[in-house]
């Protein structure tokens, strides 16, 4: 059976049909603004240049940027009720007390705080108080919200007590989605609980986007199961993403990592994803990205559930250049309007593209009106651009090791042979990356928590962990004898008291079926 890999960038849409490891096709078609159409033309073409029977298709694979977008741009985000157990600690500092004006007043800025939560250890900080929640419930149910984050202090050590609010609180309101923070975020409760918010914000949209990729896969005459890409590479199904919607948001930038190391073989490199609006760089380390170690940022929130490491500055093969003004590259871009709007194509805007094809480095379109400008200018403008690539690969680069710098999107034939002293190289099929990453992906499952050594060996809490994640992952649609320990982290937590430690541990396996 064949994959198909989608990715939805902010200029292009990318399919390929993948034979095992075989590339079979790749094409590109303009990304729409409702995005689902787009998808559906890549589908179609794709599927028509390639002549292979639908029935034929085993499974779809897609990078979305639709959660993303609905947070950067504060819309079709939910109404959403944030509950703290906690009382009577951490109150000093309330529920999205961090967050942008605009982007709380979005999701309504509800919250209630409660009793409960626990020490590190595990210990209560105090029990649940069952009235003191039905009241709760009673207070979300006036104001018409059915969409609810339940985050309780360092309930990645015990998250008992999150699950016993959730029942009581879906007793009074059946018709109420939850997302409880312990199954998002790590260590840090406003991150965590920021997480949560946020993902319980995206769960209508969640279920009107799954919907939406059915009926795509249907209009194509495709019966299989749809899969999304996750922010660390693998996949996810249909239903996994109705509920955690939030663990797609870098899935764009891990696809073309994953993508790059899978096309050119290199496990441990620097990939520089040049699209047409921007550039993403980030490292892999064994083929999957380098996770980021703090919090991260998105849409002006600080959250901590893992993401890629990954830098982003705007620079991409519609990138608008005005030489002119002081700072003569962008940010604004043409995006997918290149085709009409670039020199190279008859139109008057001068791009980063025309000044790859003035300096003969790419052979796109005429290359006489950017030719025009003149080398001067051109080499000018083109040094610019380059130092902006030099700049982020050097501030992704963790080791003095001479390690390939990997050249994958439409828009790197702005790159030369060397970026500094690293060798670049550019795979066959660069251009479609991004979606080769998507068609590759497997099934994770993930645990990061704190346990305490008292009463347990740390043997058994490796085991502990592993067994979570391993369920997680079949959970998530993995086939349970493909399942692989990817990465294990233990570190002692000498700073807290008592004997305690910190596990990461993640699993990956194969699709099952």
């Amino acid at each position: 059976m064949y994959r198909i890999g989608i990715d939805v960038g902010g200029t292009n849409t990318d399919a390929v049909i993948m034979d095992g490891e075989k590339l079979i096709l790749g094409v590109k078609s303009p990304t729409t603004q409702d995005v689902t159409s787009g998808i559906v033309a890549s589908l179609t073409q794709v599927l028509a240049d390639s002549e292979i029977a639908t029935d034929q298709i085993g499974a779809v694979m897609i990078g979305t940027t639709h959660f993303t977008n609905a947070v950067v741009e504060r819309r079709r985000l939910s109404k959403t009720a944030a509950v703290r157990l906690c009382l009577p600690a951490a109150e000093c500092l309330p529920p999205m007390v961090d967050w942008p004006d605009d982007i709380r007043e979005t999701v309504g800025g509800h919250y209630w705080m409660a009793k409960g939560g626990n020490e590190f250890d595990g210990r209560e900080i105090s029990a649940l108080d069952e009235d003191e929640l039905k009241g709760i419930a009673e207070a979300i149910g006036k104001q018409s919200i059915d969409t609810i984050a339940i985050c309780s202090v360092f309930s990645p050590v015990n998250d008992e007590m999150e699950r016993k609010a959730r029942d009581i609180l879906a007793a009074r309101l059946p018709d109420a989605n939850f997302t409880l923070s312990s199954e998002i975020g790590r260590l840090g409760i406003l991150e965590r609980e920021n997480a949560a918010i946020m993902n319980a914000s995206l769960r209508a949209l969640s279920a009107e986007t799954v919907e939406a990729f059915g009926k795509a896969l249907e209009s194509a005459g495709l019966s299989c199961p749809c899969f999304i890409t996750q922010n660390d590479g693998t996949l996810m199904s249909a239903e996994f993403v109705r509920a955690y919607p939030v663990l797609t948001f870098a899935s764009g930038p891990t696809n073309s990592m994953r993508g790059a190391s899978f096309l050119t073989g290199e496990e441990n490199a620097v990939v520089v994803d040049v699209g047409g609006t921007s550039t993403d760089v980030g490292s892999i380390i064994k083929g999957f990205p380098r996770q980021a170690s703090t919090s991260v940022d998105i849409g002006g929130v600080r959250t901590n559930f893992r993401m890629p490491d990954v830098f982003s500055f705007a620079l991409g093969g519609g990138t608008i250049i005005k030489p002119e003004e002081d700072q003569p590259i962008g940010p604004q871009s043409v995006g997918y309007r290149i085709h009409t709007e670039g020199l190279v194509f008859g139109g008057k805007t001068l791009t980063a593209t025309d000044v790859a094809v003035g300096l003969g480095m790419a052979d796109i379109g005429d290359r006489e009106p950017a030719g025009s400008l003149g080398k001067t200018l051109l080499s000018k403008m083109y040094a610019i651009m380059d130092e902006m690539i030099v700049n982020g690969v050097e501030r992704v680069r963790v080791s003095p090791d001479k390690i390939p710098v990997l050249a994958v999107g439409g828009g790197s034939i702005l790159m030369q042979d060397q970026v500094g002293e690293l060798p670049v190289i550019k795979p066959e099929n660069f251009a479609v990356a991004n979606a080769v990453g998507a068609a590759i992906g497997q099934i994770s499952g993930e645990v990061d928590r704190i346990f305490s050594l008292d009463k347990t060996s740390r043997d058994e809490a490796l085991e502990t962990a592993r067994e979570e994640a391993t369920q997680k992952a079949i959970a998530a649609g993995a086939k349970p004898d493909s399942i692989e320990v990817l990465d294990q982290e233990d570190v002692p937590l000498a700073y807290l008291p008592g004997n305690a430690t910190r596990i990461h541990l993640k699993v990956v396996g194969d699709l099952d079926g």
